[in-house]
C-alpha cells in the first residue's frame, strides 16, 4: 500500500498547475470546472481545488519531494533561487542530507531533499 494522493486548495489553479508542471514534472491528468488532478511518472496524484480563501496550514505543515541525489537537490535549489521562487528554508548540505524548502504560489511549504543511508532524524 502506498500513499499516492494529496489534495490542496489553491487561489489560482492555473498558476498552481504551471508551478507543479515546471518544477516537479507533473502533468494534468484530468481537469474539471473547479478541480484538477496532476500526476507524475510514479503515479502520484496531486488534486488542486479552486478556493478563493484556502484555510491556512499550520506553520509546521509541509510535504516533500525526494530526489535521487544531493547534487540534484542543490541544482534545483539554484534554479529556483534564480527564478525567484520563495525559499523559506535555505539549502542544507551534509554527508547524509541535502535539503531546502520552497513555497508554491499559495505558500504551501515543500521540502526538497535527498537522504543518504543513516541520515539522522534530528
Amino acid at each position: 500500500m502506498n500513499l499516492l494522493h494529496l489534495h490542496l486548495h489553491v487561489r489560482d489553479r492555473a498558476a498552481a498547475e504551471a508551478f507543479y508542471a515546471r518544477w516537479f514534472s507533473m502533468s494534468i491528468a484530468r481537469r474539471g470546472a473547479s478541480l484538477s488532478f496532476m500526476t507524475d511518472d510514479a503515479g502520484f496524484e496531486l488534486a488542486l481545488a479552486e478556493d478563493r480563501e484556502p484555510a491556512p496550514m499550520p506553520r509546521w505543515f509541509h510535504f516533500g519531494y525526494r530526489l535521487a541525489s544531493g547534487r540534484a537537490v542543490s541544482e534545483l535549489y539554484q534554479r529556483m533561487s534564480v527564478a525567484g521562487v520563495p525559499l523559506p528554508r535555505e539549502l542544507h548540505e551534509d554527508a547524509s542530507l541535502v535539503s531546502f524548502r520552497c513555497a508554491d504560489p499559495d505558500g504551501y511549504a515543500i521540502e526538497i531533499y535527498w537522504e543518504g543511508p543513516g541520515a539522522p532524524l534530528d
